[in-house]
């Protein structure tokens, strides 16, 4: 066995350098030799970072230069109440029953406040969750000699997209191409493809394809490739024209909650309720510019990202969520109030990435979403379902200490 000590020396000397000592060990010991190189650069002493329960070499898809893993307190909220048709349906959600949702946060009373609102939810008979949209997209930038020139290439485009579909499904076995939609900015042309990945997240595919008809439109438009990625996508950067459009899966969950309800749980009313979401979440984002209007629906997104093994960095786009509060009259003169949030771009997938990792692939488990659905696409689809109604939980519960003014009291009782 390969002594890690000699390869941590051999890398200080200069002899090897961080990434090759896969080339000469096993993928733990390659990592107990960084982490030895490490601890004397630095004088840090790593114990907890090396103490991981998977095999390194498992990790080899999703880390370079591994030293270990981070450790992220993970929780659990639920059962979350999901009402739905049989699963593949014409009119029903992919996810229909009562659900653990796994969460991974640093934030103190986080997960206390998504189960209050879950509660709630169960009481008032469960949330609907529905996907709307789906499609993941990647948009390449071209180089034209001119406005002509673009008119062409678009035309062509336009003209041919059965032929783009045939070469961009060539490069996978389950991915779709849905659409492509062009956008000329001087002698720029953006070409924004828009795929169905089923049930992986599907950026990778995306990407791989869109390559694979890019090379079509160079050879029969005058258009030259810059960048297979022009960020009119739009990946991991706020952006409007994912707010509008959607990027990964466009999700809605909505409940009514009965007024005697949101007085006895929440201890304040719907009309309170809607009034602090009219003012904070719509008229407040707007004044700031904010592409998302809502409490704090990345706090869930992002907590079930960490537990699930998603691209924590696409938290960015599932931030545009816009949360709307209604107070509404029954004929008794009770209010109960209408509650839902609406998620643009919430980018996540049950097979590759993250989602092979030991940890994620449990996590999945508990929700019983663990690889591909049947049909395909339907465990996405039912994750993207379940996380939505966790967020509108975390919404409702937020709101609700907002209006009756006991957030900081709940912050202060739970230590946090």
């Amino acid at each position: 066995m390969t002594d890690p000590e000699d390869l941590a020396e051999r890398v200080r000397e200069g002899d090897l350098r961080l990434h090759e000592l896969e080339e000469h060990a096993d993928h733990d010991t390659a990592a107990e030799a960084r982490r030895l190189l490490i601890e004397r650069e630095t004088g840090t002493e790593l114990e907890a970072i090396g103490d991981y329960a998977f095999p390194a070499e498992q990790a080899d898809p999703n880390v370079e230069n591994m030293i270990g893993a981070a450790q992220v307190p993970m929780g659990v909220v639920g059962p979350v109440p999901v009402n739905g048709e049989e699963t593949g349906s014409a009119d029903g959600g992919a996810a229909t029953g009562e659900y653990y949702l796994p969460l991974a946060t640093t934030e103190g009373a986080l997960l206390a406040s998504v189960n209050r609102g879950l509660g709630v939810l169960r009481s008032a008979g469960g949330a609907e969750a529905r996907v709307t949209k789906n499609g993941m997209t990647r948009a390449p930038v071209f180089r034209v000699e001119g406005v002509a020139a673009a008119a062409e290439t678009v035309e062509w485009v336009e003209d041919n997209l059965e032929t783009l579909r045939e070469a961009a499904e060539s490069t996978t076995s389950h991915g779709e191409l849905l659409d492509i939609e062009p956008y000329v900015v001087g002698d720029s042309v953006f070409l924004r493809f828009a795929f169905d990945t089923k049930d992986a997240m599907g950026m990778n595919m995306a990407t791989i394809a869109t390559g694979e008809a890019c090379e079509v439109v160079e050879a029969e438009t005058p258009a030259s490739l810059v960048a297979l990625s022009g960020n009119l996508c739009s990946d991991k950067k706020p952006a409007a024209i994912n707010a509008v459009e959607g990027r990964g899966r466009s999700v809605t969950a909505d409940a009514v909650i009965p007024g005697e309800l949101v007085e006895e749980r929440l201890h304040t009313t719907a009309d309170a309720i809607a009034e602090a979401n009219t003012r904070k979440n719509l008229i407040g984002s707007a004044k700031a510019g904010s592409l998302g209007f809502n409490a704090h629906a990345a706090n869930v997104v992002g907590a079930a990202f960490l537990a699930t093994g998603q691209d924590e960095a696409q938290v960015v786009e599932a931030a545009n969520t816009i949360t709307t509060m209604d107070a509404r009259e029954r004929e008794d003169s009770t209010t109960d109030l209408y509650a839902s949030v609406s998620l643009a771009s919430l980018e996540v997938g049950t097979v590759g990435g993250g989602t092979k990792l030991p940890t994620q692939a449990e996590a999945l488990e508990i929700l019983g979403l663990r690889g591909g659905g049947d049909p395909s696409g339907s465990n996405a689809d039912a994750l993207a379902e379940i996380i939505a109604v966790g967020a509108l939980a975390g919404e409702l519960s937020l709101l609700g200490a907002l209006s009756s003014r006991h957030l900081a009291s709940a912050h202060e009782d739970l230590g946090r």
